[in-house]
């Protein structure tokens, strides 16, 4: 269901405190969007992950932000669990032996949702990376990241928009042009960055290789959100 007002590469993440603000959000957006983010905040509260079979069961497209991270066999089981429930998008870290786990629970379910590994999260800069411990900045991280999700077998990658066009780089080399890059930390013109290091306008973030912009805040926090959705969608032509 695309229209003049409307593009499925627009992922609406709905950061919102409770199920029901959640729900009286997507009735506000209406028609103006159809693929939705469900983060941990949502997920975790009870009648969370009906929530997002309910969306899906609306037609929508739903991608469901677990970030999963745990030993191999836990992620093959969560993602198996995940993906017979009836997912779109699922996230997973970018490790290889999560990556394995994941594609293998995935694969189990005889699903199609598709499996997006999380290179670094888009809050944190290089100083922060060399806090954790890292021994490389941000854009060399994601490289070796995305190249081990190649190898892995995942359907595509969570990355910063700065990083979008190496991305899409290294998987056209590997012969993989459907590699979903999918990119938090878009805001448009003038917007406020908020917890966000690396950003981008929409238009940017797809021109560098973005297949899909996720946004929150400049659609959650308007006015008039299903304005602000039309009016970032047009901003992607």
């Amino acid at each position: 269901m695309t229209s003049a007002l409307n593009d499925p590469r627009l992922i609406v993440g709905l950061d919102l405190p409770s199920i029901d603000a959640a729900r009286a959000m997507v009735e506000r957006l209406g028609d103006a969007v159809v693929s939705y983010k469900v983060g941990l905040t949502l997920l975790a509260r009870p009648g969370g992950v009906a929530f997002a079979h309910d969306l899906r069961a609306a037609g929508k497209s739903v991608f469901q932000d677990w970030k999963l991270h745990d030993i191999g066999a836990q992620v093959e089981g969560a993602a198996r669990a995940v993906a017979e429930g009836g997912c779109d998008l699922l996230t997973v870290h970018a490790e290889p032996q999560v990556m394995r786990g994941a594609v293998k629970g995935r694969d189990a379910a005889g699903s199609d949702t598709r499996l997006l590994a999380v290179t670094i999260l888009t809050s944190l800069s290089d100083e922060d990376l060399t806090d954790i411990g890292y021994g490389f900045g941000a854009a060399a991280l994601v490289e070796r990241r995305v190249r081990q999700a190649l190898d892995c077998g995942v359907d595509g990658v969570v990355s910063s928009p700065l990083e979008a066009a190496r991305v899409r780089e290294i998987a056209m080399a590997a012969g993989r042009p459907d590699f979903l890059i999918v990119t938090p930390g878009v805001r448009p013109q003038g917007a406020d960055k908020g917890d966000q290091q690396r950003v981008a306008t929409p238009r940017a973030a797809l021109v560098a290789g973005a297949t899909h912009l996720v946004v929150a805040r400049p659609i959650m926090a308007a006015a008039d959100p299903a304005r602000a959705a039309a009016e970032i969608v047009a901003s992607m032509v």
